[in-house]
Parts: structure tokens; C-alpha cells; sequence
């Protein structure tokens, strides 16, 4: 009997010591599952705005709804199973390897992306620099926690069904996100160079910019040498609309001038300019985001949609 007490004894600080491991993977994996849940809901729900800040972060330009609607699903994916304590585990690991590879494709870029804004998570605001490996590496124990101290899972059965049903989702969020955008319609009438003008006859490029935006400056430097032909241009400033003259006149850009952002904005969303919209008869053939104003960028597109020649 003395035996028996002598090892149960022995036995509690091993007991205790799991307990608070469960406890500590179970805390970690609701706070890491609830930072996935709302960084991917908001992926695949918007994921043409995401794909943007993407194509920002310097993933190529045209992949940045792909990345996007991608990413939405492995983080909901993971998110799930950080929520459901038999696949915690997994979840761990998954969740752990999403991190290292923002930690990885920040470290990459980081002479680009050192001080912009960093859009991994929504919920957590914060710039690209120092302080955000510091924060990922953090988030990174959490997925370790709840990988190393959940018990193991053992089939993956319900995983492979979410995945498949968050990949139909995606797809119709995608498309939904897409018929919108195609739907859209210029506002009518629309005042430029001061006069209101109907924008839905013929074709016309609307065109966004930041007046002080080097990136927007060399966009527009690089419109002015193309063939427009009978296609029309309207620029809109975004901030700033008293240089709206200057920048027009220092780039060479043949384009009328509209200061109706608003307006214009509530009808084409985007994040940050230069950004371009295509339309022929009032109808959206093509946006043009952030990175799709990279020197040959727009002028192949352009041409595809019989914009210059």
C-alpha cells in the first residue's frame, strides 16, 4: 500500500504538467484559429481587394485573386481544425507552416516591403519591419503549442471534406466577386474638365492616381508614349486635385481631367492607386490594380481589348 502511494505520488507532477500543456495548446489554438477564421473569411470574401494588397506585397501581377482565394481556403482550412480538438494537432502544423511561409516571403522582399503596411492579418495592424517577425514568430509558438501538446489525429476524412467544400466556396465567391465588378456601370453623368460628360459611349479609360505617387508618375509617363487612338482618358486624382494639371502637363499623359472620386470610386473599388479601369459603352472590360502598372504592364492587355494600338 505504501508502494502504491510512494508512485501515485510520484505520478501527479506528470499529470499536472499535461494538463497544463492541454490547456496551453487548447488557449493558443482558439487565439490562433480566431486570427485564421478572420484573415481568410476576409480573403475569400473580398478576394479581389485582397488580391490586390497581394499583388502589393509583390506577388505577381494577375495572381493576386488566386493567391487570395488559395490562401482563404488554407487558412479557414486551418482555423477549423485549430477549433476542433481531434485535429488540433494538424491544425497546429498547418497554421505553423503558414506562418513561416509569410515569415519567409516577407524576408525575401523585405528591401520592397520594409514600411508598407503589412495585410497578412487584418485584425492585426502593423508595418513590415522588425516588430513583424516579432509578432509572427510569437504566433508561430501558439501553432507550435497546439501542435506539440494536442493529442494525435487519426483521420483525415473530415479535413478532406471541409477542404472540399471551402474550395467550392471560394470558387463561387470568386465568381460572384467577378460578375460583379464586370456588371458595374460609369456613373452618368460625370463631370470632366468641368463640363458633365456621358463616360458610357465608346471607350474610355479611367485612370487613378496619386499626384505625388512615383509609381503613378511613371505609369502615366509610360500611357503618354502609346497609341490611344480614338479610346479616351480620364484621369481622376485621388488626393491632392489641385495638381491634377502639373502632373498631366510633367507626364505628357493625353487625358482629360474628373474630380468626382467619389463617385467614381463607390462605382470601381480598389485599395491604393495607380489603378485603371477599361470601358467600352459604360461597361468594366478590365480593371488594372497596382501591379499591373509595371513598364511593359498595361500596354499588352491594352491592345487585347483594341484600347491602343
Amino acid at each position: 500500500m505504501a508502494d502504491t502511494f510512494v508512485q501515485t505520488a510520484a505520478q501527479t507532477p506528470y499529470i499536472e504538467t499535461a494538463n497544463w500543456k492541454r490547456a496551453a495548446a487548447t488557449a493558443c489554438a482558439i487565439l490562433l484559429g480566431v486570427i485564421f477564421l478572420v484573415s481568410g473569411g476576409w480573403k475569400m470574401l473580398s478576394p479581389f481587394k485582397t488580391g490586390e494588397l497581394l499583388e502589393q506585397a509583390q506577388v505577381p501581377a494577375g495572381l493576386g485573386v488566386v493567391g487570395a482565394a488559395s490562401l482563404g481556403i488554407v487558412e479557414l482550412l486551418a482555423a477549423f481544425m485549430l477549433f476542433v480538438p481531434r485535429f488540433r494537432r494538424w491544425g497546429g502544423l498547418l497554421g505553423a507552416a503558414l506562418i513561416v511561409f509569410f515569415i519567409g516571403w516577407v524576408a525575401y522582399f523585405y528591401p520592397v516591403l520594409v514600411g508598407h503596411e503589412c495585410s497578412c492579418f487584418p485584425i492585426i495592424k502593423r508595418t513590415v519591419g522588425p516588430g513583424f517577425f516579432i509578432s509572427d514568430a510569437v504566433l508561430l509558438l501558439f501553432a507550435l503549442a497546439a501542435f506539440a501538446w494536442s493529442p494525435r489525429a487519426h483521420s483525415w476524412r473530415v479535413p478532406a471534406i471541409v477542404f472540399s467544400a471551402l474550395v467550392l466556396l471560394s470558387g463561387v465567391s470568386v465568381f460572384a466577386n467577378a460578375s460583379a465588378r464586370q456588371k458595374a456601370q460609369v456613373p452618368v453623368p460625370v463631370t470632366v474638365d468641368g463640363k458633365p460628360q456621358n463616360l458610357a459611349q465608346g471607350k474610355v479609360f479611367l485612370f487613378f492616381y496619386d499626384p505625388s505617387c512615383m509609381h503613378c508618375d511613371a505609369a502615366s509617363k509610360f500611357m503618354s508614349k502609346l497609341n490611344w487612338g480614338d479610346s479616351r482618358i480620364v484621369a481622376i486624382p485621388t488626393v491632392n486635385p489641385q495638381w491634377a494639371a502639373s502632373f498631366l502637363h510633367d507626364t505628357k499623359l493625353k487625358a482629360s481631367t474628373s474630380l468626382e472620386l467619389d463617385k467614381l470610386k463607390k462605382a470601381f473599388p480598389f485599395v491604393d492607386p495607380p489603378f485603371g479601369v477599361a470601358l467600352e459603352d459604360g461597361r468594366v472590360k478590365e480593371t488594372f490594380g497596382q501591379a499591373q502598372f509595371n513598364e511593359p504592364l498595361p500596354a499588352p492587355d491594352l491592345k487585347k481589348l483594341g484600347f491602343v494600338k
